[in-house]
């Protein structure tokens, strides 16, 4: 036991082999029992240690936007503790849409200090599954359609949140892109697809982030369980990928006992403790409990495939649990708040803006009547696992309030996601203050009631729910002077954009909603957010609801991605369908040039790197922050391809009246496609567009160069 002891009484950083030599030596001291124990749950959210060895349990927690309150010890109950009040942090769309990854890095950060001071050793996100449908109940938590824009973002993420000696737990591994029938439907997808589209960011949060967990995916992916999925697990992510953490279950996703053990899974999670007869050890009875150590004892599984799984969660531990360096972490911090503020402020999308209608001058003494249940209502509780216990959670109406003091503001709920409520009666109160009010600012969007943005169903139709559209239309009536600030983390349909002036796209915010609105709505901040997924015309012009049924939600059993690598704008820009609004897009209150658009070449060797620059002048009034968008695209492929692909991004800030000067840097192997037939990525060589604007749909110059 010396060098167990040594690592407990001098907690310095070791290297590879001296940590590798270690957990050897912690091995050999563990028995079958103890190491098998440690391969599944003891509670809700905790793995066993060895406590006669003086190895800890794991502390796992839910989520990604803020650490989850505590929870009963063997159900999931609150287990009503006072002192798990937290940051809510806006909802990764949210950070998504601001096209900052620096942003991406503080959030990371921020969230890995709050679980550490909580005492959690691992961190049950990022999510970083692809928005496939606006239907998918769980969109909000993850970072949009585009697979380039994911793997820049959950880097620095990820490398924020393992700066505290927590480990970052990226999710849900893979192709969990719905949540209707998620514990049971088989996705049948492409080589290609799968990993041009669905594994980038996972790639990266490996390979860039140098991640210490990934949570396997509750559906089958060509009739396996993503829990336990040799070629997802194994072949991809631990052979391929070189992957050396820790696979942990999403809670209740492991089904069978043979391929928990060989296909690729180190710790069950959330099996259900009443599958045991027993009372005293129910989490033995797990797939990965007496049946595994009973395959092990009689000699049916060799013992190195245990020893594999322990030593990753040794491996874990050592970065997290065991490492006496790691931070004390803090909570509900000044700079925690500021954080959120930042992201919440800066991942708002300005989708419409007719007549420069916003911002509106808070020095006027004006009438104001703000409409929508959603100005009052909490967004930070429900939704399921994402669920907060918000130490604070300003809401739009009480935002707004403290940032228009000059003006006489009235609030009418308007609508009601209670049934018990009589919408009538609320729109004809919504209705009385309209007719009297210079502004209306309409407060709606989805919420997190079942079947709309959380967890375990999806959404039924595309439409605001609970009678909005035509609450927005009756208002426009009465008053022209109409913003609809949309609160959701979804794209919806827009078919009553017409009769308001402004939009705005403003996500689940957390702790700092209200301020962030407001700041926007009064130009304290100008918006800079773009859009991380495409809002269609109508749901048909998705690309995963094109082909029906089959495609989306599936037959019940299994569904078939037949829209293959044309997800989001890809599908759009292929197929040349307008959508509502692109990705990309976001306005500014500013406006903004972009000019000498270069490459540093025209013909380039595969091992070398495109550099495009340009110009962002600001011609406004002002200051502002632009989001230079390159996409490429390949002309004459010998394969199917989308039209053009994101495959870089810089966010600039710019004065009035001042230009800045930016360069976006590609590497020419970024641009290859994956071949099916080598199962490898292939640089096709020709002409390629490079396609330079600040959406998608607003290309402002192209440049052909040529791959020799």
């Amino acid at each position: 036991m010396k060098n167990l002891l040594f690592l407990f009484l001098f907690p310095f950083i070791f290297s590879h082999a001296q940590q590798e030599n270690i957990i050897d030596d912690i091995l050999s001291q563990l028995t079958n029992e103890e190491k098998i124990a440690m391969c599944h749950a003891q509670s809700k959210f905790t793995s066993p240690g060895v406590p006669r060895l003086g190895i800890p349990e794991l502390s796992m927690s839910d989520g990604p936007h803020g650490i989850r309150p505590e929870i009963k010890w063997d159900d999931w109950g609150y287990a009503n503790w006072t002192n798990d009040y937290v940051t809510a942090f806006p909802a990764l769309t949210c950070l998504a849409a601001t096209f900052n990854p620096d942003l991406s890095m503080d959030y990371g950060i921020s969230i890995g200090e709050e679980a550490r001071y909580r005492k959690k050793d691992v961190l049950l996100g990022p999510g970083v599954n692809i928005y496939r449908t606006p239907l998918n109940g769980r969109n909000f938590e993850y970072m949009g359609e585009d697979p380039y824009l994911a793997s820049e973002l959950v880097v620095p993420y990820v490398k924020g949140v393992q700066k505290n000696g927590v480990a970052a737990c990226v999710k849900h591994y893979a192709l969990n892109n719905q949540e209707q029938w998620r514990g049971h439907i088989n996705v049948e997808v492409s080589d290609r697809a799968l990993h041009e589209i669905y594994l980038p960011a996972f790639k990266a949060a490996v390979k860039h982030g140098n991640a210490w967990a990934i949570m396997g995916a509750y559906n089958k992916f060509r009739e396996q369980h993503c829990c336990h999925n040799d070629l997802l697990l194994n072949k991809i992510l631990k052979k391929s990928w070189g992957f050396d953490g820790v696979v942990i279950s999403d809670w209740g996703g492991v089904h069978n006992t043979d391929e928990a053990i060989y296909n690729g899974l180190d710790i069950e999670m959330g099996t259900p403790s009443d599958r045991s007869h027993s009372k005293r050890y129910p989490y033995n009875n797990n797939f990965l409990g007496n049946p595994f150590l009973k395959k092990i004892i009689e000699g049916e599984v060799e013992e190195s495939i245990l020893d594999d799984k322990v030593r990753r969660i040794l491996r874990l531990m050592m970065r997290t649990s065991l490492n006496k360096d790691r931070p004390f972490g803090s909570i509900n911090s000044k700079q925690h708040y500021e954080t959120a503020y930042k992201i919440a402020s800066e991942g708002i999308v300005l989708l419409q803006n007719t007549e420069n209608f916003l911002p509106i001058d808070k020095s006027k003494k004006i009438k104001i009547a703000i409409i929508g249940e959603n100005a009052e209502k909490s967004m930070s509780v429900g939704g399921g696992s994402s669920e907060l216990k918000p130490d604070k959670e300003i809401s739009p109406l009480f935002g707004i309030k403290q940032e228009f003091k000059n003006a006489v503001i009235k609030y009418a709920k308007g609508y009601s996601s209670n049934p018990e409520d009589d919408n009538d009666d609320l729109r004809k109160e919504a209705l009385t203050i309209v007719k009297e009010s210079d502004v209306v600012l309409f407060i709606g969007g989805l919420n997190k009631n079942n079947f709309q943005d959380s967890e375990a169903n999806d959404r039924k139709n595309y439409q605001l729910p609970y009678g909005q559209p035509k609450l927005i239309n009756e208002i426009s009536k009465y008053n022209k002077n109409i913003a609809v600030i949309l609160i959701s983390g979804n794209a919806v349909k827009t078919d009553w954009k017409t009769n308001v002036k402004s939009i705005l796209q403003t996500w689940y915010l957390g702790s700092e909603a209200g301020n962030a609105i407001a700041s926007i709505l009064s130009g304290e901040i100008n918006p800079s957010g773009k859009l991380p997924f495409t809002f269609p015309e109508s749901l048909t012009d998705n690309g995963a609801h094109y082909f029906g049924n089959l495609s989306y939600p599936g037959d019940g059993e299994s569904q078939y991605y037949k829209e293959d690598i044309l997800v989001g704008y890809r599908w759009h820009d292929t197929k040349n369908i307008k959508p509502s609004f692109s990705f990309g897009h976001g306005l500014s209150y500013t406006s903004f040039e972009l000019t000498d658009i270069n490459s540093n070449k025209k013909n380039y060797s595969t091992n070398e790197i495109i550099k495009i620059s340009c110009k962002v002048k600001n011609t406004g009034e002002f200051e502002g922050k632009e989001v230079v968008q390159v996409y490429i695209g390949k002309l004459n492929s010998k394969v199917h391809r989308a039209k053009k692909e994101l495959r870089g991004f810089k966010k600039v800030f710019v004065k009035v009246n001042k230009s800045e000067k930016t360069e976006i840097e590609i590497p020419v192997k970024n641009l290859a496609y994956y071949n099916e037939i080598n199962n490898d990525w292939e640089i096709e060589k020709g002409d390629y567009i490079i396609y330079v604007g600040n959406a998608s749909n607003n290309i402002l110059d192209k440049i052909i160069i040529t791959i020799t």
